[in-house]
């Protein structure tokens, strides 16, 4: 069946039965197919009789399907003619995301959650200021990134208008882990409301509307213990914006799905349809999972859904060790997440003290003022976010945690180059973005030993706010220091001590390990070389001046924008102090980089140690 599958327009014509068996192939080569590759595999087995309902009531490209985050979007790519995922996030290979280059059905490429109601808005607003009013646009938008305040600007906006907007309420209880706070608690109102009618065994029954959609009746089967509620609810909150509502409707039931969307679409205005889904449906492993380990995962083999390669400890666990250690010893101390508990290391500290750990949902905004404010009750915040989204408070960080000196550690996740999920995910504006903000300071540990410190450095701050960031995957050996500059850390050195070094090779962070690679090549060239690292970056740290006296050519490696990065601080503060030597900088280009693994987009941007001491050498000659 899938084969036969190669645009939208083919499903029209399949009959129920058809339709079923597509399912369940589709079901059976993700997994299949994820699990050789990696990749979001629970969100996307939880959407298949939605994407389908989606694709046959809905004309794309014509009507565009706006996908929110849009990790659950390889259903979508396997019906719009892309059915090979052999390289799914990999360089030239299928994107993990929506990509417009791959295909004219993908609208938002964007990862960062809570958008798509505003895509929506916009592009419905633009096909009716063009008098294109039969098109339809549709946003699918999951009660996870339904947390977020952006979602709810766009609700605002989009009940005072009356454009053909069709907002997709995806509720399977969960983002990344279990869906909290009040608009949670409403939705399981929903889903539990006394009224509807629980049956075991097979049947059908046809319910009558209520609500706005009086005149609405459709069936709904209910099989085997699962209960099955497809009728018309109290919108509740949403009505209260003014949008009509209909649901909840079994996802799971392609016939409700379709009823549902097809009265939608009828309508001809901003409409909320709230469809139940079951994260992970139909993968044994998945729907027996608490932990949300199949959101998205690496290589598993597919029986047992196991890793291929258990994972190697990684820099996540190392912060998530020693904040319990240190909550342990201090009780000022609590974390906050935007809906990533588990990914940013804070569940075993949850689990140790739940009543210092707040999930506010995905909010970065709300997360980071708030932080503010418990900093002026006396507490110390610790913010646990991806680098990536932090992009999202620059102004919460700039206006209400700086400008008020208040005491909130930073700590950024995957930061730097993180490769696989595409560029919005790459952790790759932080310096450069942070270092401008008046009173922050910057650390970029290179190892285990130096995150711990520079953590316990940084809650010790409490009149102005501390970021440390660290990048993805396993954290290396331990790269101890040969001597110490000032606050900076010489890692090797080759060099006449009466003559001192001719170049001197400066790595931030993750990229410490590439300055000791590049030194030892320049040093096997016969160059007088010395490797370096500061874990406090920013403001310059002291003995910049010392440790570059005299030296020919200064190197700067960072894994964040080398246009307005920590390089080119450090190099204006030595022009400034009277410094002689040439400064060269090797960072990230200001561009936003395809898919591919960090070590290829490493190479291509020509971070890696071998580029980098070609590079001295010709300078020298």
């Amino acid at each position: 069946m899938l084969e036969r599958i190669e645009s939208p327009r083919d499903l029209d014509s399949l009959t129920a039965e058809e339709l079923t068996e597509l399912a369940q192939e589709i079901r059976d080569y993700l997994v299949s197919s994820v699990s050789l590759t990696g990749g979001h595999l629970g969100p996307n087995l939880g959407v298949v009789e939605l994407t389908l309902g989606l694709h046959r009531v809905f004309d794309s490209p014509r009507d565009p399907i706006v996908f929110d985050t849009g990790h659950q979007s390889y259903v979508h790519k396997l019906l719009t003619g892309r059915q090979d995922f052999s390289a799914l996030r990999t360089r030239d290979g299928i994107a993990g995301y929506p990509q417009r280059s791959e295909s004219e059905h993908d609208v938002v490429e964007n990862s960062h959650a809570s958008t798509a109601v505003s895509w929506a808005a916009g592009i419905a607003r633009g096909h009716t200021l063009r008098g294109e009013d039969e098109r339809t646009t549709v946003a699918v938008i999951g009660d996870g990134a339904l947390t977020g305040g952006m979602a709810w600007e766009a609700l605002n906006s989009v009940a005072a208008s009356h454009d053909r907007v069709v907002i997709v309420v995806n509720d399977n209880g969960r983002s990344y882990a279990p869906t909290i706070g009040g608009l949670a608690r409403r939705l399981d109102g929903i889903r539990t409301d006394p009224r509807y009618e629980q049956f075991l065994g097979w049947g059908k029954r046809t319910f009558e509307g209520r609500g706005p959609w009086r005149n609405f009746t459709y069936q709904t089967v209910m099989h085997g213990k699962r209960a099955v509620k497809g009728l018309i609810a109290d919108p509740g909150m949403f009505d209260d914006l003014g949008l009509k509502y209909v649901g909840p409707v079994d996802g799971h039931n392609l016939e409700q799905v379709e009823a549902a969307l097809s009265h939608a679409k009828s309508f001809g205005g901003p409409v909320i349809v709230h469809v139940l889904t079951e994260k992970g449906r139909g993968y044994t492993p998945a729907e027996e999972d608490v932990a949300d380990r199949f959101h998205a995962v690496g290589r598993i083999h597919p029986e047992t859904g196991l890793p291929v390669k258990p994972s190697r400890f990684g820099w996540t666990k190392v912060f998530a060790e020693e904040i319990l250690q240190v909550a342990g010893e201090r009780d000022d101390v609590v974390a906050l997440t935007a809906a990533m508990l588990a990914p940013v290391g804070l569940q075993p500290l949850a689990d140790a003290y739940p009543d210092r750990v707040i999930d506010v949902g995905i909010a970065e905004q709300h997360a980071v003022t708030s932080a503010a404010g418990l900093a002026f009750a006396g507490m110390h915040p610790v913010v646990a976010v991806y680098a990536t989204f932090l992009n999202r408070a620059f102004d919460q960080v700039l206006m209400d945690v700086a400008l008020h000196g208040a005491g909130v550690t930073f700590m950024l996740d995957r930061a730097g180059i993180t490769g696989d999920d595409g560029p919005s995910h790459n952790g790759m504006w932080d310096m450069a973005l942070l270092r401008h903000v008046p009173g922050l300071r910057i650390a970029a540990p290179r190892d285990a030993s130096t995150l711990r410190r520079a953590f316990r450095d940084a809650i010790d701050v409490d009149d102005a706010p501390t970021v440390v960031r660290y990048p993805k995957g396993p954290v290396g050996d331990d790269l101890p220091a040969v001597r110490a500059v000032g606050d900076l850390d010489v890692l090797s050195e080759s060099v006449s001590e009466a003559d001192g070094p001719r170049v001197v090779v400066l790595g931030l962070g993750s990229m410490a390990a590439t300055a000791i690679d590049t030194a030892a090549k320049l040093a096997a060239d016969g160059v007088s070389v010395v490797a370096a690292t500061a874990t406090w970056v920013h403001p310059v740290p002291d003995g910049l001046e010392e440790l570059t006296a005299g030296a020919e050519l200064i190197v700067t490696i960072e894994d964040g924008l080398v246009d307005a990065g920590i390089g080119q601080e450090w190099a204006e503060y030595a022009r400034l102090t009277g410094g002689s030597g040439t400064w060269v900088h090797h960072g990230v280009p200001r561009e936003f980089l395809a898919h591919a693994s960090r070590d290829q987009i490493v190479e291509q941007v020509g971070l890696d140690a071998s580029a980098i001491a070609d590079g001295v050498i010709a300078a020298l000659d």
